[in-house]
C-alpha cells in the first residue's frame, strides 16, 4: 500500500517538473528567443510592416484601407473621396471613424463563380463606377481600359495593392481634384511602383497607402508659397 502510493507521489511530481520545464522552455524561453530574433533581424516585419507618417502609424503595409467621404444622413455606404488613389474593391470592410476601413473580423474572397449573376452585376455596377469617377473633360476613360483589380477583390479581400495600369487609370482625376500637374501625379506613380519579386515572382504594383502618403506631401507642397 505504502509502496504504491510512493510510486504515485514520484510519478506526479516527475508529471508537474515535466510541466513546469516544458512551460518554461515553451511558453517563456522559446518565446522570447523568437521575438528577439525576429526583433534583430526584421523589425519592421515583425511589428506588423507598420507605415507611418508625421510621426504616428497609419497602417500596414500589408492591409489595405479605403479613402471615402464621411458618411451622410442616408447613405448605406460612403462614396469614394476622389481626391485619392482608390483600391481595390473589397466585400471585408468595416466602419472605422470617418473612414471605412478594412475589418479584420472577415477577410475572404465572394466565392461566386465567374458566370454567378450577383458577381456579374457587382462587376458591371464597379466598371461603370470606375469609368464615371475617373473621366475628367478632355479624358474620357474607356470601358475597355478598366483593368481587373479595379472591379474584382483579392482573394483575402484584403489586398493592399493596385496594379500600375489602375493607379495609372486614377492619375487625370487624382491631378485634377487636387490641382496638380497630370505630369507630375503620374511620375508619382512610377516613382512607387514596386516590380516582380526577384524579377519573376509575382506582378507589378503599386501600395496605394504608400502612394497616398506621398501625394499628400505633394499637395502640401504645391500649397506652400
Amino acid at each position: 500500500m505504502n509502496t504504491s502510493l510512493g510510486n504515485s507521489a514520484r510519478q506526479l511530481w516527475a508529471a508537474l517538473r515535466a510541466l513546469l520545464v516544458l512551460t518554461l522552455v515553451c511558453g517563456v524561453l522559446y518565446p522570447l528567443v523568437v521575438t528577439g530574433v525576429a526583433q534583430g533581424l526584421m523589425p519592421g516585419r515583425a511589428n506588423g510592416s507598420e507605415i507611418t507618417a508625421d510621426g504616428r502609424t497609419v497602417g500596414s503595409e500589408l492591409i489595405g484601407q479605403r479613402y471615402d467621404l464621411p458618411l451622410k444622413k442616408g447613405e448605406d455606404t460612403a462614396a469614394p473621396d476622389l481626391r485619392w488613389f482608390q483600391p481595390r474593391p473589397s466585400n471585408g470592410l468595416g466602419t472605422n471613424s470617418v473612414n471605412t476601413q478594412y475589418s479584420l473580423i472577415l477577410s475572404g474572397a465572394t466565392n461566386r463563380s465567374g458566370d454567378n449573376k450577383e458577381l456579374i452585376d457587382w462587376v458591371t455596377a464597379a466598371k461603370a463606377a470606375v469609368v464615371e469617377d475617373n473621366s475628367v473633360p478632355g479624358h474620357p476613360v474607356d470601358p475597355s481600359d478598366v483593368p481587373a483589380d479595379a472591379v474584382t477583390s483579392s482573394g483575402s479581400g484584403l489586398d493592399p495593392d493596385i496594379s500600375p495600369a489602375y493607379a495609372r487609370l486614377q492619375v487625370q482625376r487624382v491631378a485634377l481634384r487636387n490641382h496638380l500637374d497630370p505630369a507630375r501625379v503620374h511620375q508619382l506613380v512610377e516613382q512607387h511602383t514596386d516590380g516582380r519579386i526577384l524579377g519573376f515572382v509575382g506582378e507589378p504594383r503599386v501600395n496605394v497607402l504608400r502612394l497616398n502618403i506621398a501625394l499628400r506631401q505633394l499637395v502640401d507642397d504645391a500649397r506652400t508659397p
